[in-house]
Order: C-alpha cells, then sequence, then structure tokens
C-alpha cells in the first residue's frame, strides 16, 4: 500500500444493491476539498456488492449477489472508469465477496447462499479465466454453511476463508502453480458458536488475524503460525459499548496502514469500534466508538495514506468522509457526503 502522492488522481468505486442502485458508480476525489464528482455508473443491475482491486490496479472486480457470478472490468489508467472485461459464473449463490491472490494470478470468490468458494486463474488481461477449484462447506444438521469472505496471506501462500453458518474459519494452503486450495495442517480454528465469522483482517505484520463476528458483535483474534498457517486463538472482545442493549450486527474490519489501530463496523449500533493494537503480543484496547452518521454501515475503507476513512451506510444511501487521527486513532466526521443509492462497498485507488 503507497501513501497518496501529491497531485495524484485518485478515484473512488462503490458497489451497490440494485434494489436502488444502478451498478457500481464512479468517482473523481479532489482531497484538498474533500469533494467528489460522479464521472461514471457502470450499470449492473445483479448487486455488485462487493468489489476489490487487482494489486496492479489496472483491474477491478465485482461479486454479484443477485445473479451468483463475478465480473472483471479494466480502469482507464487516464480518467479510472471502467470497462466491462468478461464475467464468469461464481459456482454457487448469494456471491457476497471476492478477493484477489497478491501476486494477481488467482481471484476467490465466496457464495453466501450456497455456502461453498471458488477459485479461478486470473488472465494476463485482467479477465477471469479458468476454474480452478470449488470446495462446498458442510456443517452439523442445524447448521446451514454460509460461506462469507476469503483473505489471501500477504504471500500468497494461504487463505482464510470465513463460514458464518458454521462458525469457522477455514485455512487452505494455495498450490502456487496452480491456485488449488488444499486444507492447512490445521485445517480450521473454531469460534463460539453463534459467533457468525464474516470478515478477516490480517495485521500488517503477519503475525495476527481478526474476525469480525456479525451475530454476536464481537472480535476473534488469532496468532498466525507462519510455516503453516494455523490461527491459534489468542482473546475475544465485545465490539460494543458495555451499555448497549440494542440489536446490532457486525459487518466489515480494516486495519490502518501503519498497523496500529483496528476498526470493525457496527450495523444498528451506527458506528466504527476503535481498537488499539499491541504489534507484540496481538492485545486489543477499546479506544472509543464512531458515529457512521447513517444507518447500516456495511463496509468501509481507508485511503493508502491512513489520513480519511470512507464508510458505505447503505440504509442511509450515503458514503461518509471521516478524517482521521494518526496518533490516537480516533475519526472525525467531515460533513462531506456522496449521495449514493444503497452503498455497500467502496473502494479507493489513486492513479499514477
Amino acid at each position: 500500500m503507497t501513501a497518496f502522492a501529491q497531485n495524484q488522481k485518485e478515484i473512488i468505486y462503490v458497489g451497490t444493491y440494485s434494489q436502488k442502485g444502478e451498478g457500481i458508480y464512479v468517482y473523481e476525489f479532489d482531497r484538498k476539498n474533500l469533494a467528489t464528482k460522479q464521472i461514471q455508473i457502470l450499470a449492473n443491475k445483479n448487486s455488485p456488492s462487493f468489489l476489490e482491486l487487482h494489486p496492479n490496479k489496472k483491474y477491478l472486480y465485482s461479486a454479484n449477489e443477485e445473479n451468483g457470478t463475478i465480473s472483471a472490468y479494466k480502469i482507464d489508467p487516464a480518467s479510472g472508469k471502467l470497462s466491462a472485461l468478461n464475467t464468469q459464473p461464481a459456482q454457487g449463490s448469494g456471491s457476497c465477496h471476492v478477493s484477489v491472490d497478491p501476486k494477481g494470478r488467482f481471484i476467490y470468490v465466496s457464495n453466501y447462499g450456497s455456502g461453498d468458494l471458488a477459485v479461478y486463474l486470473l488472465n494476463k488481461d485482467g479477465s477471469i479465466g479458468t476454474l480452478v477449484d470449488t470446495i462446498q462447506d458442510k456443517g452439523a444438521a442445524s447448521q446451514k454453511p454460509h460461506m462469507h469472505s476469503i483473505i489471501p496471506s500477504a504471500d500468497g501462500q494461504f487463505v482464510y476463508a470465513s463460514d458464518l453458518g458454521i462458525d469457522k474459519i477455514m485455512v487452505y494452503q494455495v498450490d502456487q502453480q496452480t491456485g488449488k486450495l488444499t486444507p492447512g495442517a490445521v485445517p480450521y480454528v473454531e469460534v463460539k458458536s453463534g459467533d457468525g465469522p464474516r470478515h478477516l483482517a490480517i495485521h500488517p505484520n503477519g503475525n495476527f488475524a481478526y474476525s469480525a463476528g456479525e451475530l454476536s458483535s464481537s472480535v476473534n483474534s488469532f496468532q498466525i503460525v507462519k510455516n503453516s498457517g494455523a490461527l491459534v486463538p489468542l482473546e475475544r472482545v465485545s465490539m460494543l459499548p458495555a451499555d448497549f442493549k440494542g440489536k446490532s450486527f457486525a459487518a466489515d474490519i480494516h486495519f490502518s496502514p501503519d498497523g496500529k489501530f483496528l476498526y470493525a463496523s457496527n450495523r444498528g449500533h451506527e458506528s466504527l469500534a476503535i481498537y488499539a493494537v499491541n504489534a507484540q503480543t496481538g492485545k486489543l484496547t477499546i479506544a472509543g466508538h464512531a458515529d457512521t452518521h447513517g444507518k447500516h454501515p456495511r463496509n468501509f475503507n481507508m485511503d493508502a495514506s491512513g489520513d480519511l476513512l470512507f464508510v458505505a451506510n447503505r440504509d442511509n444511501n450515503n458514503v461518509v468522509i471521516f478524517t482521521r487521527n494518526k496518533e490516537n486513532g480516533q475519526l472525525t466526521y467531515t460533513g462531506k457526503e456522496m449521495s449514493i443509492p444503497t452503498p455497500v462497498c467502496v473502494k479507493i485507488l489513486g492513479l499514477e
């Protein structure tokens, strides 16, 4: 992740739900004035609800939740606008998450509805190529699998697949030539029943991983065993204030670029939980909660410098911009918002 360069053009991509949204919304971002200008709506009526950038920043991918597909787009290097490359079946239903191998070789898709995952090769032109692997999760009789996200390790040797329905985070070793997945030496870690692991964030030092439990609004932390990729449980902390009595569900989780702070979104409490991170022990200390100034903050993202944070509030049809204090991790509402129907994913790109 590279820091923002002065005079660099910045582009914001927003994925939406098709109940109201028209597809992927593309904006130019004026950092000096915290202003945005819409430059494109790339039509996609199948709820492109999760977006991911290729490591080379030349391509964007979407998981299309309504029809169980994934799509590839080329990014114009001058304008940031998108043009469609191709679409492939996700090999399942309710495709809610897509991620890319750190070396740009493979793409991973999570299918919430059918509780499975698929792996495709990526072609050199950024398009989605040959199907490499599919894996169907299985649970106890009372459990229905709901695969929710796949997060690769920084070196691409392992992927961590969070299944909300069976309360497990699966660990797979990636064949570096073919992309095929095999269970790790310790093939999964199980969290407390009912936690519902949704998204995972890996500390920049690669030693720790943190899972947002959707159903319990908790963060489970793990030490990562480097040679096997295994996850060893460390602690479990709440994402909510002690005096909060309402219903709330965790969504997204991300680190600041320097790894000093971890952020996780609460839908119901309508906040981002802020944790200070001990990089030696992996332990978390709650540093506060920031009001998201909107309802159902599903996804959020930080710019590469860690100065700004963008929150997609689905039910208020807005993406809200915050400034971030790098010393204490606190967020300040700027009053700047983007009006977008049912926004659910935000990606920020600095053009070279």
